[in-house]
């Protein structure tokens, strides 16, 4: 059940970033001011992220690759390329990935004009979307639709 949850909230979060991120590239091309609604955005962007981070925590505890790995060892897991990704590429570029979104919007914070603020957003937010587009595990992914 967890796993559907995270799978399903994927959706939500990847929806969300590139909103985020679009609309920090738009503010910032654009030299608009930064308002509520683009706060609002990269925040919700954060929020949806930390909670797919723990949905993601669940499911990865819960999973019968987690059982495997204690299994076979850690050794297995690296020398395996089916076991290796679920079990450390993509948790560890997604927890990468939360860990710059979350820098991204504290640093844009201190920030004081509002080119700034778009600026720091649209770098952070951007790598962070481009990680998350690399290690989604596409086939399982879209078989959910």
């Amino acid at each position: 059940m967890t796993k559907m949850i995270h799978s399903y909230w994927a959706y939500l979060v990847l929806l969300i970033l590139i909103i985020a991120v679009v609309n920090a590239i738009i503010g910032l091309t654009s030299k608009k001011e930064f308002k509520a609604k683009d706060l609002r955005i990269s925040l919700f962007a954060l929020i949806t992220a930390h909670i797919q981070l723990i949905l993601g925590f669940v499911a990865y505890y819960f999973s019968v690759y987690y059982d495997t790995m204690k299994n076979v060892g850690m050794g297995e897991v690296m020398k395996n390329s089916e076991l290796r990704k679920p079990l450390i590429e993509h948790p560890l570029l997604i927890l990468i990935a939360i860990a710059l979104i979350t820098i991204g919007f504290s640093k844009h914070k201190k920030k004081t004009d509002d080119t700034s603020k778009f600026k720091t957003i649209a770098i952070f937010y951007t790598i962070a979307l481009i990680l998350i587009l690399a290690v989604i595990p596409w086939s399982l992914w879209l078989s959910n639709l």
